[in-house]
């Protein structure tokens, strides 16, 4: 059990690191608020059921970072986005959708139920 802890901890740090490369206050507040919550679990005992729970919270955490996070950078009039090879990249099939017309017939309103 002690290594998922460790590894997990190792895992969040490094996706923050992905996530806010180039941006030194985020990174550094990034690395600060992740090492006070495992700080906060770490007098715990290794069979506390509150753990299992906070290392899957941490790694959904690690995941969204490297995935989901993107930064920009003003340049001029236009942002560049810092998008890296980790990056979620969608195929935009939920907008592709959004114009065609769906049926409602049958389902009432909120109001109405």
């Amino acid at each position: 059990m002690a290594a998922r802890p460790v590894q997990t901890y190792r895992n969040l740090l490094r996706a923050a690191r992905i996530a806010f490369q180039g941006d030194e206050p985020v990174l550094a507040a990034a690395k600060q608020t992740i090492r006070q919550g495992f700080r906060d679990k770490a007098s715990l005992p290794p069979t506390d059921p509150s753990i299992a729970p906070a290392l899957q919270h941490a790694e959904e955490v690690a995941s969204f970072l490297k995935a989901n996070v993107v930064q920009g950078k003003r340049e001029g009039e236009v942002y560049k986005l810092r998008i890296h090879e980790h990056t979620e990249r969608g195929d935009n099939d939920s907008i592709k959708q959004a114009g065609k017309k769906t049926d409602l017939s049958g389902v009432k309103c909120c109001s109405a139920r």
